[in-house]
């Protein structure tokens, strides 16, 4: 991908609605004395949890069997998710720590090419109604409507475009630099709003909308295409007859991305992972200024990000609003943009970064750090999981 980087999550605790949610996911291999362990394998789940007791502890989940395994700790009447290890490996042992309230619980274990399996149940009594950390499964198939919705999302707003950029090659061509600034201001904001699809695009995310970043000639490289290139070109005055190949190159990228788009498919599994991973990318290139090739709307783009990642979250809202405070997601999804819009112009033109005094730098950065903190969890909540 052009210039977004993708992260593997290793450890994660997720606050979320009504009693909360908490994925725990470690790679400890050590076995603190006093800890239950736990053990899994191909044909049983959960042995070894003989003292049931309140409160927070830690189990040790050992991998007795042949294949990598994933263990969760569930209520066995809804499957409510308390606690999660995935990659157990064979002969590994993970540590798993919660807190517990009074309740029924049981371990799921899920080991590869296997149907889960649910171990023996247990009952806690003498603490606290059940008030620790959860979260009730996502499966794949709760995925399929917010999948298809952000699809045709997505569709859409590559038909709107191919317009778009069918304009800006004309500016072009027109040698009318003002409007072709303009046009390109347009299409570009419009590609940045497709936020969570850009995995989908393949080869052609590079193409529309990547930067000189690794390229050998850097942005005189001719791999350097696209929305940046013609950026570079138009705000440093290069000729406008030699800008009208790139904008001819840029055009035709996105009409064949838009042709050939009903035949890719955006993964269900990666719509909640980009709820946070946009704006993490746009505080990591946005808000540093280092997509900037002259045009100076870093914040413009920031914007767009935001609706970006308003469009994620309102297909998989209906998922989220039983499993996280979406109140409190909201809330700073309008602070963020209060923050973005403080440094837009009369007129609507928006502040350079560079130009940002700092403490509306301070200001922007805390409120999208803020943001990205709560949209976290939603790659947990969201993460599909199999349940029978």
């Amino acid at each position: 991908m052009s210039r977004w980087v993708w992260g593997v999550v290793l450890a994660v605790v997720v606050i979320g609605a009504g009693t909360g949610v908490a994925v725990w996911r470690t790679t400890s291999t050590t076995t603190a004395a006093g800890d239950p362990v736990i053990t899994i394998s191909r044909s049983s789940c959960g042995q070894g949890w003989t003292d049931p007791k309140p409160g927070p502890q830690t189990f040790q989940v050992r991998n007795t069997g042949a294949v990598t395994a994933e263990a969760d700790l569930v209520d066995p009447a809804t499957g409510t998710v308390f606690g999660e290890v995935e990659g157990i490996g064979p002969g590994t042992t993970r540590t798993m720590e919660v807190t517990l309230g009074n309740g029924t619980y049981a371990f799921r274990c899920t080991p590869e090419e296997t149907e889960p399996i649910t171990g023996p149940s247990v009952t806690i009594t003498g603490g606290t109604d059940r008030s620790g950390p959860a979260v009730v499964p996502v499966t794949r198939n709760d995925l399929l409507g917010p999948s298809r919705d952000y699809q045709n999302y997505v569709s859409a707003g590559l038909g709107t475009l191919a317009g778009e950029t069918d304009a800006l090659a004309g500016a072009v061509h027109s040698q009318d630099r003002a409007a072709a600034e303009a046009a390109w201001l347009t299409a570009h904001l419009t590609y940045e709003r497709l936020g969570a699809a850009y995995a989908a695009f393949g080869d052609s995310d590079r193409a529309i909308n990547g930067t000189a970043d690794g390229l050998p000639g850097g942005t005189a490289d001719p791999g350097f295409t696209g929305f940046h290139r013609l950026e570079y070109g138009l705000w440093r005055g290069e000729g406008m007859p030699a800008l009208g190949a790139v904008a001819d190159r840029l055009d035709t990228d996105v009409h064949t991305l838009r042709d050939g788009f009903g035949q890719l498919q955006i993964d269900p599994n990666e719509l909640g992972l980009r709820a946070h991973e946009i704006l993490e990318n746009t505080l990591q290139f946005e808000l540093t200024g280092h997509t900037d090739y002259g045009s100076g709307t870093n914040l413009a783009t920031a914007e767009a990000n935001l609706d970006g990642t308003r469009e994620v979250l309102n297909v998989l809202r209906p998922l989220l609003a039983t499993r996280l405070p979406m109140s409190d997601v909201d809330k700073w999804l309008d602070r963020t943009d209060k923050a973005l819009r403080s440094a837009q112009k009369p007129g609507g033109s928006w502040t350079p970064v560079t130009q940002l005094s700092r403490t509306q730098h301070e200001q922007i950065d805390g409120a999208v750090s803020e943001l990205v903190e709560r949209l976290a969890p939603i790659a947990a909540i969201t993460e599909p999981r199999r349940v029978s």
